[in-house]
């Protein structure tokens, strides 16, 4: 009975994690660290669509946010779309040229080498 008690207390507060990202961007829509966390918990439970509503809607207010291509293209990747996840990492590599973040746009080049041609 522990192992089930403990199992519900984790879902809880899984979906407690998941109302309380939603809530936070109902209140600030440009919140880009709450609507990227939303999309993150969304791509943790496998719910690759939602999370790229989530991301796209992020990478359009906020195009600095570099991990965003990132983490769009591997939820891309994930649906079987992979000219768009080709295209979503070629954006990020022009958006960390722009803000200098060399460690995302290693981590973009090397998801961009793996796809297949």
């Amino acid at each position: 009975m522990p192992l089930l008690v403990a199992l519900a207390t984790i879902k809880s507060m899984a979906t407690n994690r998941l109302d309380a990202l939603k809530q936070m961007v109902a209140q600030d829509e440009k919140n880009s660290f709450a609507r990227y966390g939303l999309a993150m918990e969304h791509s943790g439970r496998g719910e690759f669509e939602e999370a790229l509503k989530q991301f796209k809607t992020l990478i359009a207010t906020d195009q600095t946010y570099v991990a965003a291509y990132y983490h769009a293209g591997q939820a891309l990747e994930k649906t079987g779309k992979v000219d768009e996840a080709r295209r979503m990492y070629e954006q990020g590599l022009e958006a960390c040229q722009k803000t200098g973040d060399l460690h995302t746009r290693a981590e973009i080049e090397a998801a961009l080498n793996l796809l297949p041609i």
